[in-house]
């Protein structure tokens, strides 16, 4: 697992408050199938945690044979893709082995995916392979990688025929920003990257000192985190939520508005006695103390961990291999959170006051709204929102109301604007400038299509610049980026 871009601890701190325990998700077995199709979705595996300590055994003697870690642009991570990738073409798998450039020299993905199932619908669970260049990585992550290997070996063995395709990856070079990940999903053509209906990600999944978190950063994700939630608690083992942001591999696809999730038993985070209550092991601790160290060894292993949330993936890799997911409909709601502003800047960034329920201006709806400049000196201000388009949208619109007060008299000269724009990593696209020429005390609906960022997270955002004289004021509410 990547170490955090920003400050804090990946673990307690971050983890929301534990779950109650939900009813399971509808699944699929419940569901009329099509002739072609299985009618009910097969049992879910006991994933043989015997087989996948030794895989790690494997990869740890890859380790010890090569320097002691299996760090990208190194011999050791060569033989572990080389040696993962030998185990799922013996199993039938169609697999390659997909070569990207780092800053530590050529990496590699292994993908495999199973050669039946609608190629239309494709369910996909990955892992990183690497390890950090301090040591063997078992916990981070060979334990997800093993997992994740076992699970699609015996899913091959199963002789189930398959709903949709499934499809497997093992990321390389993780460990220097989500390098192998992004870089697969980057380089899928957009038709491809629609196919995807959910990817499921593990990484470190036998801590010593073990948790049961599951994904929360993308909770509609095909009800998937329900499912895992589920799971864990048939099992009467208590989960918590938790954000894993960008640390892991998930984060390149959800970027791209694909469903995501996942679980994780801990890292550097310190284990509360709250936690410890009801998982075990010891409070005041972390969950892997040799978290990017090189004591991450095959003895740094909680197998009771390792177990669980092996059978976690083989319960998902098999409900969903089988999942009717239908035509796949993008939501057709509001993507944007606090549209109306109703809740203050909940949600959204930008200038300090901006967002208002000053009695001077007033809301289209509710108390309050936007209110960009109006300061009557030159200034700029502006307020924002990030915000994933789904990629399977046909359409997508961003519309809002606005309404323009200004003291400028004279009638052709353009001395305040405000920009309506969209910023897409580096680049930032203006899609339409309003101005005290539109000057209008009611307010008026304006609305810009945003379908070419369909498949992508941007941040939608309002930019409002005012010169040293007279002031315009421009008030805006009830915002909407919605999908078709």
């Amino acid at each position: 697992m990547s170490k955090p871009v920003l400050s804090g601890v990946l673990g307690a701190a971050l983890v929301a408050a534990a779950l109650a325990p939900s009813a399971p998700a509808t699944a699929s077995a419940t569901a009329p199938a099509p002739a072609s199709a299985p009618a009910a979705v097969a049992a879910s595996p006991d994933i043989s945690v015997t087989n996948v300590k030794a895989h790690l055994d494997q990869l740890q003697s890859i380790a010890t044979s090569n320097g002691g870690n299996r760090y990208t642009g190194r011999p050791g991570y060569r033989a572990s893709a080389d040696w993962v990738k030998s185990k799922l073409d013996a199993a039938g798998y169609t697999t390659s082995l997909q070569s990207f450039s780092t800053s530590a020299g050529t990496s590699y993905n292994v993908i495999a995916e199973w050669p039946h199932g609608d190629a239309n619908h494709v369910v996909m669970t990955g892992a990183h392979l690497d390890s950090v260049s301090s040591g063997p990585g078992i916990n981070d992550n060979g334990t997800g990688s093993a997992g994740v290997l076992e699970t699609a070996l015996a899913f091959a063995a199963s002789g189930q025929t398959p709903r949709n395709r499934v499809r497997f990856g093992f990321w390389g070079a993780e460990e220097l920003g989500l390098v192998g990940s992004k870089f697969y999903v980057n380089n899928l053509p957009a038709a491809e990257r629609d196919k995807i209906e959910l990817y499921l990600n593990f990484d470190m999944i036998g801590s010593p000192n073990p948790g049961y978190f599951v994904y929360n950063d993308n909770p509609a994700g095909n009800g998937a985190r329900d499912e895992l939630t589920s799971f864990f608690t048939s099992k009467s083992v208590q989960t918590e939520y938790i954000d894993v942001q960008g640390r892991s591999d998930h984060a390149a696809f959800r970027a791209l508005g694909l469903p995501t999730a996942g679980t994780f038993s801990g890292a550097e985070g310190i284990k509360s006695s709250t936690q410890a209550g009801k998982w075990g092991g010891t409070a005041g601790q972390a969950f892997d103390p040799c978290y990017h160290r090189s004591c991450d060894t095959i003895s740094n292993l909680n197998l009771t961990s390792l177990d669980r949330h092996s059978d976690a993936i083989g319960h998902m890799v098999w409900t969903y291999a089988q999942k009717d997911f239908g035509g796949t409909t993008p939501p057709t709601g509001n993507l944007l959170l606090n549209p109306g502003f109703e809740s203050g800047a909940v949600n959204w960034t930008g200038t300090t006051g901006v967002i208002t329920n000053s009695a001077s201006k007033p809301a289209r709806t509710g108390s309050y709204k936007a209110w960009l400049q109006g300061n009557g000196r030159s200034s700029t201000e502006n307020i924002g929102q990030s915000v994933a388009i789904p990629a399977a949208a046909t359409a997508a619109s961003l519309s809002f109301w606005i309404r323009i007060d200004t003291a400028e008299t004279t009638g052709s000269t353009v001395y305040d604007t405000v920009k309506v724009q969209v910023v897409d990593g580096a680049t930032t696209t203006t899609l339409g400038t309003l101005s005290n020429l539109n000057k209008s005390t009611s307010y008026v609906q304006k609305t810009f299509s945003v379908t070419q960022y369909k498949g992508k997270t941007v941040t939608v955002r309002f930019v409002g610049q005012e010169d040293s004289s007279l002031q315009t004021s421009f008030v805006i509410d009830d915002v909407s980026l919605a999908t078709s």
